[in-house]
């Protein structure tokens, strides 16, 4: 399964968290769906299910997954997909939400391949 990380350094890694996982909830629950997200050129993204705590969470597409936890200083974002169409697709999504709502912090997520464990 093709995977991507990135560590986002932030002050607030749980409130950027939180505010990704109440977004992609609400995202869901809309009656009214918009057609577009992000830069309006990929399709608004079905939520399957979304989990959350202060310092983990985790969105669902059903095709591919984000997963998140908050850690000092930095915001750690894990997406999986079933391949590398999917997996580019959660990157742009989680990409376009968490730079939007940290403007102010000038965050910037860069994606990489997952280091692999010892």
């Amino acid at each position: 399964m093709p995977t991507a990380e990135a560590h986002v350094p932030t002050s607030n890694p749980s409130r950027y968290l939180i505010q990704l996982c109440r977004h992609a909830q609400q995202v869901n629950r809309m009656r009214h769906r918009p057609p577009a997200h992000g830069d309006g050129t990929q399709p608004r993204p079905q939520v399957q299910h979304v989990d959350w705590s202060e310092t983990q969470g985790t969105v669902s597409f059903g095709w591919g997954t984000c997963t998140m936890q908050a850690a000092p200083g930095t915001l750690i974002l894990r997406a999986e997909a079933v391949d590398t169409e999917h997996l580019r697709q959660v990157q742009q999504i989680v990409t376009a939400d968490i730079e939007r709502f940290g403007r102010r912090e000038h965050m910037q997520v860069i994606w990489q391949e997952p280091v692999p464990a010892d």
